[in-house]
């Protein structure tokens, strides 16, 4: 969606019911957050996010996650400091990542290179640098042939990219934290990729409806996984 298209009543429209559904499934707890703050969870926000890029474009997808966790940022009451507005960053990432992948911009890549190098660069990711390695991912996913489940796992590790480095950088932890995160953290995303896989599919399968009654174009629906085809003239 071009800037210009979200500027318009339709456009907008979209704009703001991503933001809804991406703020309900951040309301949903998924699983706590190994080495978090207390009662902090993921939430099915991590499956519903990143998608948004993938009907609204990066621009549109990004402005929709944002809205939704600036609001739920404020409903929830968090403190605003550095650390808590960097995490806003993440998902906003993975939502672009989601977007480009299917037009194989290797610039995808770089946000995840980028932190691989920055935690690298901790004493303490100097240590455990191995665990970084899965930041490659999203870069070896645009190499491959193009499949819904590597651009999820390219998405929801651009996001983990993100949230690692701003956690190693603001909080004190030791090298053997982040080692022995190694085989929680491919559950997880292998989790994470999958949910984000089916929403995609899901969702799919909802505006191919919507797309065939209001005919809006603003929206792109990936007719592999439509219940209603494209039409040829």
């Amino acid at each position: 969606m071009k800037i210009g298209n979200i500027l318009s009543i339709t456009g907008l429209s979209f704009v703001m019911l991503f933001s809804l559904l991406v703020l309900a499934a951040d309301s949903i707890n998924f699983s706590a957050i190994l080495g978090g703050a207390a009662n902090q969870s993921f939430t099915l926000f991590q499956f519903i996010g990143p998608i948004a890029g993938g009907f609204l474009g990066a621009a549109a997808g990004a402005l929709s996650v944002l809205l939704a966790e600036v609001v739920s940022f404020f409903w929830l009451g968090k403190e605003v400091n550095l650390v808590n507005l960097l995490r806003l960053a993440p998902m906003l990432f993975a939502a672009i990542y989601f977007a480009k992948y299917a037009r194989g911009k290797f610039a995808g890549a770089l946000v995840s290179l980028a932190c691989m190098a920055a935690f690298i660069a901790h004493p303490v990711g100097q240590q455990a640098w191995v665990y970084s390695l899965y930041w490659l991912i999203p870069a070896i996913a645009l190499v491959l042939p193009e499949h819904l489940f590597l651009r999820s796992l390219g998405s929801t590790f651009t996001a983990h990219s993100i949230g690692s480095v701003i956690w190693l950088y603001a909080f004190p932890s030791t090298a053997v934290f982040w080692l022995a995160l190694i085989p929680v953290v491919a559950v997880e995303r292998l989790l994470f990729a999958s949910g984000i896989s089916i929403s995609y599919v899901a969702m799919n399968a909802l505006f191919s409806r919507v797309e065939a009654i209001a005919k809006s174009g603003f929206v792109f629906v990936d007719q592999r996984y439509a219940l209603v085809p494209a039409k040829v003239n």
